[in-house]
């Protein structure tokens, strides 16, 4: 059997805990005992460890008796993880635990814990989104990836945001018994469909001012209005009769974005809708988005989210 840990700690989501726990649970269901995956809780005392939504976790092990054989270690995340300190406890068990583990990896603000590790240097890794600058900030030596449900990096698998560890857990039961028993767990689940890695976890829209007058406001609405059209920063801070320079200043500080990355992320954006919602050709999306060509969609797919627009249409087209 592969053997699953996840590590428990005070305050963790306990939807980090139980979502990916209950895909290699059900996955049992469809294998034979000897190639399932056994279970196992660590857990950092004090005991019982009380989630942030007040469920008491119980743990089998705690992390001085924890077993060293682990073929999948998942560290779940936490609301408070963001802003805390280093628990040192964890830090130097992981770095212990981790050589000896197959695979190793977090859910959604997990990564902040490998991050402090030391687990992230050099690698690629997802947390949730609005977390993601927040992460790499922290820890310049990772490679953070905002866009993506889940990231692989060799052994390494972090997830974005809470039910995003789900995807990843499916995608590890595909890894180790093939599509057919990971989409029967999805549907014993009830998941509609499984996301894959390239599947943006973002949208443009989860950025929109809070004043809906502000000058970022018109523009990102002007965007998304006429998102086929280009657009310079000059043209731009016309929508809103400012300078180049005070618009790009005043967009930056207030989106949290360039203005070209967020025109950049409203074309894929737009452009993902219209893979997953139409039948509408590659090169007809391209030119109504903004791309000016299908190979600079397919570039920019490429680069954001790891798959092609036709790749990304044919994982994630509704009909599906």
């Amino acid at each position: 059997m592969r053997r699953v840990a996840i590590v428990l700690f005070p305050h963790v989501q306990s939807l980090d805990v139980a979502g990916p726990l209950d895909v290699f649970a059900e996955a049992n269901r469809f294998l034979p005992q000897a190639d399932g995956y056994e279970i196992v809780t660590i857990g950092v005392a004090p005991y019982p460890i009380v989630a942030s939504n007040g469920m008491p976790l119980g743990a089998q092990y705690s992390l001085a008796q924890a077993p060293q054989d682990v073929d999948i270690l998942l560290v779940p995340g936490g609301p408070l993880l963001p802003d805390s300190d280093e628990v040192l406890a964890i830090t130097r068990w992981l770095q212990d635990a981790v050589p000896h583990a197959g695979r190793y990896g977090s859910i959604c603000t997990g990564a902040f814990i490998l991050g402090h590790a030391g687990l992230l240097d050099g690698k690629r890794a997802a947390t949730h989104w609005s977390h993601a600058q927040q992460l790499a900030d922290r820890f310049p030596r990772a490679r953070v990836e905002p866009d993506r449900i889940y990231v692989r990096d060799g052994a390494l698998m972090t997830s974005a945001g809470v039910t995003a560890g789900i995807d990843m857990a499916l995608a590890l039961v595909t890894e180790d018994h093939g599509a057919a028993v990971s989409l029967a767990v999805a549907k014993r689940l009830l998941v509609v469909a499984q996301r894959q890695g390239g599947q943006s976890q973002f949208s443009p829209y989860l950025t929109a001012s809070a004043d809906d007058d502000s000058p970022v406001a018109k523009v990102q609405r002007h965007v998304m209005e006429h998102i086929g059209e280009p657009f310079s920063v000059e043209r731009l801070a016309e929508v809103v009769a400012m300078s180049p320079r005070t618009f790009a200043r005043v967009f930056a500080r207030e989106a949290n974005v360039t203005p070209a990355e967020f025109v950049l992320r409203a074309r894929i954006d737009a452009a993902r809708h219209l893979l997953e919602g139409s039948e509408m050709a590659i090169k007809a999306v391209a030119y109504h988005c903004g791309f000016g060509s299908a190979a600079r969609m397919r570039l920019c797919f490429s680069q954001r989210l790891g798959v092609t627009p036709t790749q990304y249409r044919d994982s994630f087209r509704k009909e599906n």
